[in-house]
């Protein structure tokens, strides 16, 4: 119950976990769909390609 209560009546750490989930969803979606697009999904046709070029990247350096 102390839990409960304390979340339930807490006024500034509502505002401040709606502005966490805000940043969460902005790093996790937007962030993704901007500076991480899918590199082999547009590079290479089938799976056996993409795994020999992930396997070469991997043994190369």
């Amino acid at each position: 119950m102390f839990y409960y209560n304390g979340f339930r009546e807490m006024t500034v750490g509502k505002t401040l976990w709606v502005i966490i989930l805000i940043k969460l969803f902005i790093f996790f979606v937007v962030m993704k769909l901007f500076f991480f697009p899918d590199f082999l999904s547009t590079n290479f046709e089938n799976d056996e390609d993409r795994a020999e070029h992930v396997r070469h990247e991997l043994t190369s350096r």
